[in-house]
């Protein structure tokens, strides 16, 4: 009789969530698996609500559909397995803006996360300095070194085309500033054209290369009826033990597997399991592991993360301009840093009544005091903010909805990748059975996530089937 073999996923994430379905597609019939999950809601910043008698998303609100590699993204795979393929949509409107000089202008094309691969086509937004992007007899960058987005981008094209452009893109996406996040972490295609090409011209042109794009193929989607539809249906996948309100505070190894300790410190439970997947933010993790890899817990514990909040307005038949919205760079001086027009972006949501929702992210790292606002302050505020962007008085809300994320968004400083790589290899090393996931190590975004899960899970059914498993 075969022996049944017990899997913790530690996070209940979409990151874990994945793990949980790809254990269940590739490991043996007679494996258990259990997700532990801190808080009372699976999805981790994938959660859809109701807002004036209709759907709006919480927290991440689309996917990318492509792969870095030109396949379809890990989360356009995990969907189709789910059954959800025919409820992709896209947006209806994909023009953005930036919010510069107290106005809108469109953002320019042709750039790589804001990082120009013509000059010309950005000079109504940012003064780049050409000259400053002559080749220097070798590549912009060496063999396994990492810089900051923004200290390649201005020695090269100036601090305009950082400030106005290529910050506002990372901020949108981060919450942190170009100066700070690293060139390997946020744009990998960059950096591997940047270890071949001499200006960063060229470089910006041959990572758009390396990654086509047919006219009119679309970048983004979402799934009709709310993202939460994609936690639901991996959930029952899976067909693992969902374990809410169940904070694993410790892990301990027994020689043949892992110890959890779970619950509250006056009356823990103690489960004995097989193998772990942790896939909990990096601080969290750093501490369930100072004890058993010190090491590991190290290199990984140092990760810093930003807040935000998603304050989202129903306005009665607002007059916006046929834009999915604006990014907004913080030398404006605007709490605001980005704002979606959700109803006029999302077709699929667009109401016959009139009713428009528009959300705006608010929070920079370093500036987290701006969030210790009400969420009446935080909504008045967005209100007059957006209203001064598009230079017209926006109708008041008929109903609004402030969602914090505190601790969402993680930092990747310079050598982050080389950090993770040391802290996987050290686990790999010494306790084969425990592998990490999630957006502390790889990366954010749900493709980015999904495949962290999936990753972390084969890697984990092979361990189990190893010798003298």
């Amino acid at each position: 009789m075969a022996t049944r073999r017990r899997v913790a996923v530690v996070g209940g994430g979409i990151a874990g969530l994945a793990a949980a379905v790809r254990l269940r597609d590739r490991a043996p019939a007679e494996v258990d698996i259990t997700v532990y999950e801190q808080s009372g809601a699976l999805g981790g910043k994938l959660r859809t609500g109701e807002l004036a008698g209709g759907p709006v998303e919480f927290g991440a609100e689309s996917f990318l559909m492509r792969d870095p590699a030109g396949g379809e993204s890990a989360a356009v795979a995990l969907i189709r397995r789910l059954g959800l393929a025919g409820r992709i949509v896209h947006p209806t409107v994909g023009q953005a803006a930036l919010a510069v000089d107290g106005g809108l202008r469109p953002i320019p094309g042709g750039t790589l996360v804001g990082v120009p691969g013509d000059l010309d086509k950005v000079s109504a937004v940012a003064r780049p300095t050409p000259e400053a992007d002559r080749d220097g007899g070798g590549p912009l960058l060496g063999p396994g070194a990492d810089v900051s987005v923004g200290a390649l981008v201005r020695s090269r094209f100036g601090d305009e085309v950082v400030d106005r452009l290529v910050d506002p893109m990372l901020g949108g996406v981060y919450a942190g500033r170009a100066d700070d996040l690293s060139l390997v972490t946020t744009m990998p295609a960059l950096a591997r054209a940047a270890r071949v090409e001499h200006t960063l011209v060229a470089a910006v042109r041959a990572a758009q290369a390396a990654a086509p794009r047919a006219p009119g193929e679309p970048v983004f989607g979402t799934l009709d009826g709310g993202l939460s539809s994609l936690v639901d249906a991996a959930v029952t996948a899976s067909g693992a033990t969902i374990r809410r309100h169940a904070a694993v505070r410790e892990l301990t190894p027994t020689g043949v597997g892992w110890r959890l300790t779970v619950g509250p410190t006056r009356d823990p439970e103690h489960v004995d399991v097989d193998a772990v997947v942790l896939a909990v933010p990096a601080r969290p993790a750093a501490r369930l592991l100072a004890d058993v890899a010190p090491q590991a817990a190290k290199e990984i514990g140092g990760l810093d993360y930003a807040s935000v909040a998603l304050v989202t307005l129903a306005l009665p038949e607002p007059v916006l301009p046929e834009l999915s919205g604006f990014l907004v760079p913080a030398t404006e001086g605007l709490l605001v840093k980005a704002s979606t027009f959700f109803t006029t972006k999302w077709g699929h949501l667009r109401r016959p009544d009139g009713l428009a929702l528009v959300r705006a992210s608010v929070g920079r790292y370093g500036d987290e005091e701006q969030l210790q606002r009400t969420d009446e302050d935080l909504a008045a505020t967005v209100h007059r903010e957006v209203s001064a962007v598009l230079g017209t008085p926006l109708p008041a809300p008929v109903a609004g909805h402030v969602q914090r994320w505190g601790g969402a968004l993680p930092q990747y400083t310079p050598g982050h990748l080389d950090r993770v790589v040391a802290a996987r290899s050290t686990l790999r090393a010494t306790h084969p059975t425990l592998r990490l996931a999630g957006a502390g190590y790889d990366g954010v975004g749900i493709p980015v996530c999904v495949r962290s899960g999936e990753t972390a899970a084969e890697e984990i059914i092979t361990a189990l089937e190893g010798p003298g498993r």
